[in-house]
């Protein structure tokens, strides 16, 4: 189903577990798409159906690069004999080895943490970004969201931050920051897009919310006490503003999330546990004022701000005076709420 606004492009699933849309499909077909280059920066390659589409992408002259993250090419713990496969990550390293032998420029990321990242660049003319890691269990049932944008300007910032990936320039090791983010309209609709630690997209996600006047929703998987958002949203709940979240539990009840603090302030709290197929709750994903979307793969915690590489995309400004536009972003931001409300009613229960 989607929502599709111009060229913009907004997706919820697994259909698997009752969500609108099946988000293994969509990759590969953006993927299909490609004629000319694909540049995918993306945390774990381990979905065969994926790993082909690029494989035929390269077969078919599609100039191909990929930067994926190294921890999941080694294995969890040495083995005896090398020489014989198994272990953990193997479907990765039996991915990686069939890009290599199709001569698919494949590297893993340079960053010493975590290498976070979900994005395509196709073409330089179309980018596919969200939450989805490409594994069988990030489009089949963990709970994400993929956005799609076809933008040439939007094409150039992520291919920009792509060759700053696949040449190791991060955080300090960036010699030549990236411009300040501004807004570029597309199909009327205001996108701002956000990498880390670069642009600092805590501190956007929180200067986004100071703005909301109505009520604030969101799901994430990870929420963290280091991440400045839950400060921010224990001080809109003493001006009484709505806020209402859901969260994955394997995260939720750790000693350092912020879910204690943030119920203690009042905020509307549910949690998803596996079962009846889903396997976590992996969205990062905020609505405002039922009409701006924060998107992308950008978990609300210090290290994610700090030291990972991320991404952030704002589909939406609630500052805009322009009736087109916000009458576009109002649609997307609708299907993103009603994708929270499913996953309250169908697969949360209230802290």
């Amino acid at each position: 189903m989607s929502v599709k606004v111009g060229k913009v492009e907004f997706y919820v699933g697994p259909h698997d577990v009752g969500a609108a849309d099946n988000l293994e499909t969509t990759i590969e077909g953006f993927i299909d798409g490609a004629t000319k280059r694909l540049e995918i920066a993306v945390q774990e390659l381990e979905n065969e159906v994926i790993a082909k589409a690029i494989i035929r992408a390269k077969q078919r002259k599609v100039t191909v690069k990929v930067v994926v993250e190294h921890d999941y090419l080694i294995a969890t713990r040495a083995r005896s004999n090398p020489w014989v496969e198994g272990g953990g990550h193997e479907p990765n390293r039996k991915i990686h080895g069939a890009m290599l032998r199709a001569k698919i420029d494949i590297k893993p990321d340079y960053n010493t943490r975590i290498f976070h990242q979900k994005f395509i660049v196709r073409d330089r003319a179309s980018v596919l970004t969200g939450s989805t890691n490409f594994t069988p269990t990030g489009v089949h049932k963990n709970l994400n969201h993929i956005v799609i944008v076809h933008d040439d300007d939007i094409a150039k910032i992520y291919s920009r931050e792509f060759k700053e990936i696949q040449q190791g320039h991060f955080g300090k090791l960036n010699e030549g920051r990236d411009p300040k983010p501004k807004d570029t309209a597309v199909s009327r609709v205001p996108i701002r897009v956000l990498f880390a630690p670069d642009h600092n997209p805590e501190m956007e996600i929180m200067k986004q919310m100071l703005k909301a006047r109505r009520r604030i929703d969101f799901a994430i998987f990870t929420f963290a006490q280091s991440s400045g958002i839950d400060d921010a949203m224990i001080r809109l709940r003493d001006l009484d503003m709505p806020i209402r979240g859901v969260y994955d539990a394997g995260q939720g009840t750790r000693p350092w999330a912020a879910i204690p603090s943030l119920r203690d302030a009042g905020v509307e709290l549910y949690e998803v546990t596996p079962g009846n197929g889903v396997g976590k709750l992996h969205h990062k994903l905020m609505v405002l004022d039922e009409e701006v979307v924060i998107a992308g793969s950008f978990n609300y915690t210090g290290p994610a701000n700090a030291v990972n590489d991320e991404n952030i995309i704002i589909l939406g400004d609630l500052e805009t005076t322009s009736s087109a536009a916000r009458t576009a972003q109002k649609k997307i931001a609708r299907y993103a709420l009603d994708e929270i409300d499913r996953i309250v009613e169908a697969h949360a229960v209230a802290v």
